[in-house]
């Protein structure tokens, strides 16, 4: 069948499915109550006890307000995004009429604070910005009709922003006033409790000294009464005392600042590190000098998320870091910096999620802390305003120049780097969309979910997951009757933390996956495990927990591949392999009571194609051998930690 196409949809329908219908965007928990259909958003209008859905969503879009979104060409404003997110049809920047395949859940509207409402006023040829040389000359790159120009225009404030050579009349607080008001107030317009939330967001952009990508995304709990009047933090006014740069210590004091002064609530999600050149999760402070209990403790507080997939690839793991996982090597992005700048050895180290679960552990034994203890999260860093999210054969495009009907944009540059490599448009992904185990779809429920870390990453597939640890668990737990119930019951979910083991104990979890409605089967469930020996190194290993059809572990501990149905010349597969719904239990054969260790589970789907394949058809076009035509999507879940102490 052809992926995520609602008139095929009853194709994937099955006994196994028979507790959500194929064309709801929420889906119940494995093993639902008396395996009635789900509900939609809107029929839930209060809390429930424990959270019976997940809701689907995005946390990092960018419109046509984000200056390096508008320089390329967008011009679609929050509200167009917010229409579009709950399922409304939207032209795109270039006319092209759009619409999701399903409807979003809630969406943060996350533009970048630096640069917001400029450029309106640069094409509306504002004359303070006209009489500065460089800002008049991206009104003409971004008006000239020519996407190259456009980009370079773009590309011309990244790295002016990255290096801190920005024009001074872009610097000026004033133009983010009127953006940010008007931001919350589309925000407040369209926000619905119960049926779909809208987040009050921003996105702060340290870009380090050369251009080492430290986003983060800012998410507001509150409504306009607490964020209207407090305007977001710019790198402009990001300073230190004693410190050069844009420190993200500057961020965490703002978001302290805020919570003291407001009385309300917030968190921040960085960016996916494979652009920050090793930075992201590095072990000395910004400005290079050790890390402290207090600096721990703080990234901890504010950050409970990392994000793990995106349009610009997939951080969970490297193929050099982890030799063993067959499924690491995907989604890659280890070029350089946002700047182009080339990756220094060993940069990567300190760029992948599964690194700095284990570092953090490390780090506890020094600092007291754990300050990489992060929960997964995904969005897709669109920066057309329209957030397709993972869906194949309805991907936007991360610029408006590549976005959905252009013909070869695979072929298109996405970037020039520093030492001649010209990367291509084929390695982006149509990745990114986030699950959130909460107790109703309101921004309270959903962000009470977010700081507890019940959440859960999808490069695209909406799989839904459960996953529970604890210690008195039996098989029979996992059966879908008694799941959810005894998960919460007698465990802790995605995101826990287990309580030490005592004598002869050892970790048991239950676990659930169900396949995308609109996708194909799921090829296995994995748990992944990390751990701290007594010797203070780092280890980690893949355990094989469930898998679709006959096939059985080699004496290796390896799973045979699952096969591959995918037809490239016409973009379709048939879900003949694999298996709906894989679920189960499992113990940690080696398991040592004295040593803290992390598990998460990873659902891959069985082979689908990518968005070249569904293009390479619809203009019966050849691409270049490079350019993959199948791809292994997957999920994965926040972790479940030990601590012996």
């Amino acid at each position: 069948m052809k992926k995520n196409n609602p008139a095929l949809a009853t194709v994937t329908c099955c006994a196994a499915l028979t507790m959500v219908s194929c064309s709801q965007s929420t889906q119940p928990a494995p093993g639902a109550a008396a395996n009635k259909p789900a509900a939609r958003a809107a029929a839930v209008p209060a809390d429930t006890a424990v959270p019976e859905h997940v809701y689907w969503g995005d946390e990092h879009v960018h419109t046509g307000w984000s200056a390096d979104a508008g320089l390329t060409g967008a011009t679609l404003s929050p509200e167009d995004t917010v229409r579009f997110a709950r399922g409304e049809e939207v032209k795109s920047s270039t006319g092209r009429p759009n619409k999701l395949h399903r409807p979003l859940d809630w969406v943060a509207v996350t533009d970048h604070s630096d640069g917001m409402g400029t450029i309106n006023e640069i094409r509306a040829k504002n004359p303070e910005f006209m009489s500065d040389p460089i800002t008049k000359g991206w009104y003409e790159g971004m008006t000239s009709g020519d996407p190259a120009k456009a980009k370079a225009a773009a590309w011309d404030a990244i790295s002016r922003q990255a290096t801190g050579r920005l024009p001074k009349i872009f610097t000026d607080p004033k133009w983010l006033v009127s953006a940010w008001v008007k931001t919350v107030d589309v925000m407040e317009k369209y926000n619905e409790p119960g049926k779909f939330t809208a987040f009050i967001s921003y996105e702060w952009t340290s870009n380090g000294e050369q251009g080492e990508n430290l986003h983060r995304n800012v998410i507001f709990r509150d409504g306009a009464d607490k964020t209207r009047a407090y305007m977001p933090l710019t790198t402009f006014q990001s300073t230190v005392p004693g410190r050069k740069g844009v420190d993200p210590e500057s961020l965490w004091k703002w978001l302290g600042d805020y919570e003291t002064k407001s009385g309300g609530k917030v968190l921040a999600i960085p960016h996916n590190g494979n652009l920050s050149n090793g930075w992201m999760f590095r072990e000395v402070r910004y400005g290079g000098e050790p890390l402290t209990s207090e600096w721990a403790a703080t990234r901890a507080r504010w950050e409970p998320l990392y994000e793990v997939y995106q349009y610009k690839g997939l951080t969970e793991a490297h193929p050099q870091l982890s030799p063993t996982d067959e499924f690491a090597n995907y989604g890659i992005w280890d070029w350089s910096n946002l700047n182009g700048v080339a990756k220094p050895p060993g940069a990567i180290k300190a760029e992948y999620i599964r690194e700095a679960l284990k570092e953090g552990m490390r780090l506890q034994d020094q600092l007291g802390t754990n300050p990489f203890k992060y929960g997964m999260a995904a969005g897709t860093d669109t920066h057309t305003g329209l957030p397709t999210g993972g869906e194949e054969n309805n991907f936007g495009g991360k610029f408006v120049q590549n976005e959905l009907g252009v013909k070869d944009r695979w072929h298109g540059v996405f970037q020039k780097h520093k030492n001649g490599f010209v990367q291509r448009d084929w390695t982006l992904l149509a990745a990114g969309v986030m699950g959130v185990w909460a107790t109703s779809n309101t921004r309270a429920a959903l962000w009470d979910a977010m700081k507890r870390k019940e959440t859960y990453a999808s490069s695209g597939p909406r799989i839904t997951v459960r996953f529970f640890g604890g210690y008195g668990f039996t098989p029979t737990d996992a059966a879908p009757d008694k799941l959810v119930a005894t998960g919460y019951a007698k465990g802790v979910p995605m995101g826990g933390d287990l309580k030490p083991a005592a004598a002869g104990q050892a970790p048991t979890f239950i676990f659930a996956a169900m396949k995308d409605p609109m996708g194909g089967n799921l090829d296995r469930v994995q748990i992944i495990k990390g751990w701290v020996s007594a010797d203070g190194k780092t280890h980690e290993k893949i355990y094989e927990a469930k898998w679709g059809g006959d096939r059985k572990l080699g004496n290796d501990g390896k799973l045979p591949a699952v096969g591959n149905t995918v037809d490239a010349q016409t973009a379709t597969y048939t879900n003949t392999i694999g298996a709906a719904e894989l679920s189960g239990s499992f113990t940690d054969p080696e398991f040592d009571p004295k040593l803290k260790a992390f598990y998460y589970l990873r659902a891959v789907e069985i082979p689908t194609p990518t968005w070249m394949d569904y293009d390479k058809v619809q203009f019966k076009a050849t691409p270049s051998s490079e350019v993959p035509m199948t791809q292994q999507e997957r999920a994965v879940t926040s972790p479940i930690w030990y601590n012996p102490k």
